[in-house]
């Protein structure tokens, strides 16, 4: 079975599918992994390619697309660093736990 082939431009990129890039990329792509190529209207286009099982995925890069996943990043690590303080009596500890 032949996978589906999708372009997609930032503004259009779901969550989900910026959520496979950034785990796909999750220190960011490098100029090595970008490919050029004119589309149907001979502009010169800059795109990261990606899969999934079923798709293969050609997602156009910009300032603007590095910004958001920044930003997607960024929020997904103040979720991950979401520390709480909590008061611990040393009396309530068992002794192994000292």
């Amino acid at each position: 079975m032949d996978k589906k082939r999708v372009i997609v431009d930032y503004k259009n990129i779901t969550e989900e599918l910026l959520q496979r890039f950034t785990d796909a990329f999750p220190h960011g792509y490098d100029d090595e992994d970008i490919i050029r190529f004119n589309n149907a209207k001979g502009e010169s286009v800059r795109a990261v390619p990606m899969e999934t099982d079923d798709t293969k995925y050609l997602i156009k890069v910009s300032v603007e697309l590095d910004r958001r996943v920044e930003a997607f990043l960024d929020d997904d690590d103040d979720d991950d660093n979401d520390q709480r303080e909590v008061d611990i009596n040393p009396e309530d500890l068992e002794e192994d736990d000292r």
